[in-house]
């Protein structure tokens, strides 16, 4: 008697990258299945069947995983429904090198073959594994060519004008691949640069605005989602204050052409706006720590006080402080009466105003002390030291604990020597975040950066040092 042979569950997969062609009686899709399904046919005496459904990507591209058809795939390959996929070409699975890789380790780990009709592989051989990847690298190589062309068409197109999709700016409507005056949202965008100018101020014209019910585009795409607008904030005013489409122009990478579209805002009344613009920026101050280090004993590396006058005070917490919920607080500053007050504002509060709830500003000394307590606080303990002792001889320098110990002792008697911008700069180097709330300040170290303040502050060690 002969050998029952085992039934072997075959799944075919077809890819095509755009959707022309997909509403055809028989399409690409089709062409493909029905070579898939052929060769299966011819090795129906080794067990293989088809499997009923069907999974076929139209319209989607190959440089990525992200396919719906191929999600459900892969879900049932680990839910061991298939043990053969079966493709036209390789470049249908994928045309990425690393995504192909993936895609063969999960077959791989539920023992499911794969083999391509005009191609014949044997994924469990190592041959075939080195033909798939050379292939692959030609397909992935193409795709990179057609992203160069299709990049290259862009930016002609550009040159000429032409509107190339994305997000319609407010004022606009697309219309045959054009843009086209919408004559009420053109009014709210002169109305908002006439404003602007009247009120001098982006704070009281985005409270204005959002008094009036006033949003950004509401648009719909070209699969027919509906994208409704939000309430105009500081980002979505300096955004529409900026657009040079505005002008009747097209930009391409910060260069203008002259475009196909009506100008909403003529020249005078744009050139006014962002003198005023220009005007409010205020001046910021480069600090570069290497122009103030000194050969001082005991700070190496660190830039220590000389009889040169202390630089203006930067914010040392720029960057690195949050709110609870994860908004960001960024520095700011005002004069009156010839002093200078610093602070810490809110992103929440820059961009919808002052009449916000939470936490609004916090004064920068405050802050900014409460966060240095903190960490020379974390510095002395024993246990940050071992850890800190631990992570520089797993980086490979030689610094025994007691080093570690005098190294980060140091930094207490010398922080006040300080230049501000080293002090930020060793802020940066070992904080990573730090969050204020209702309870406090909590503060979140670099380990590696502590370990690099130790290699800044330490001697070099000696041979009796080194020794573990």
């Amino acid at each position: 008697m002969k050998t029952p042979v085992r039934k072997l569950k075959c799944a075919i997969y077809t890819r095509k990258s755009s959707e022309e062609g997909l509403d055809m009686e028989f399409n690409s899709l089709d062409a493909q299945r029905e070579a898939c399904a052929a060769f299966i046919a011819s090795q129906k005496a080794e067990g293989w069947c088809p499997v009923p459904d069907r999974y076929d990507d139209g319209g989607w591209s190959g440089g990525s995983l992200e396919r719906p058809a191929l999600k459900r795939l892969l879900a049932d390959v680990e839910a061991g429904r298939i043990d053969i996929i079966v493709v036209y070409k390789v470049d249908r699975l994928s045309r990425s090198l690393l995504d192909f890789a993936k895609l063969v380790e999960a077959f791989e780990r539920r023992n499911v073959s794969f083999v391509s009709v005009t191609q014949s592989f044997n994924t469990t051989s190592s041959m075939g594994r080195l033909t798939l990847n050379i292939l692959l690298s030609f397909a992935q190589f193409e795709r990179e060519v057609i992203g160069e062309r299709i990049r290259d068409k862009f930016a002609a197109s550009r040159r000429k004008g032409m509107w190339m999709g994305g997000v319609p700016p407010l004022g606009y409507d697309v219309v045959n691949r054009k843009l086209v005056v919408n004559r009420p949202e053109a009014d709210l965008v002169r109305l908002v640069f006439r404003r602007f100018l009247e009120l001098g101020s982006a704070t009281d014209l985005v409270q204005e605005l959002q008094a009036a019910g006033y949003q950004t585009k509401s648009w719909t795409t070209q699969d027919g989602k509906a994208r409704q607008g939000k309430p105009i904030d500081k980002g979505a005013l300096y955004k529409l204050l900026g657009n040079r489409v505005y002008l009747g122009e097209a930009v391409h990478k910060g260069v203008s052409f002259p475009g196909e579209h009506e100008a909403i805002i003529d020249q005078r009344t744009w050139d006014r706006v962002h003198a005023a613009l220009t005007a409010k920026t205020p001046t910021r101050q480069l600090f570069d720590s290497r122009a103030i280090q000194t050969q001082t004993p005991g700070a190496r590396r660190l830039g220590h006080r000389t009889s040169s006058p202390r630089a203006a005070t930067p914010a040392l917490l720029k960057g690195l402080l949050f709110d609870g919920n994860g908004v960001a607080f960024s520095p700011t500053h005002t004069r009156k009466n010839g002093r200078l007050y610093r602070t810490y504002v809110s992103q929440t509060a820059i961009k919808n105003g002052a009449d916000v709830g939470g936490l609004r500003s916090i004064a920068a000394g405050e802050i900014e002390g409460a966060v240095i307590g903190t960490l020379r606080a974390t510095l002395r303990t024993p246990e940050l030291v071992v850890r800190t002792w631990k992570q520089a001889a797993a980086d490979g320098d030689r610094f025994s604990e007691r080093a570690v110990t005098t190294a980060l002792q140091r930094l207490d008697p010398l922080w006040e020597e300080l230049f501000p911008a080293e002090q930020a700069r060793i802020l940066r180097l070992l904080v990573a975040r730090a969050t204020v709330g209702p309870e406090g300040v909590r503060v979140d170290l670099r380990a590696e950066g502590i370990a690099t303040l130790v290699s800044d502050l330490s001697p070099p060690p000696t041979s009796k040092e080194a020794a573990p």
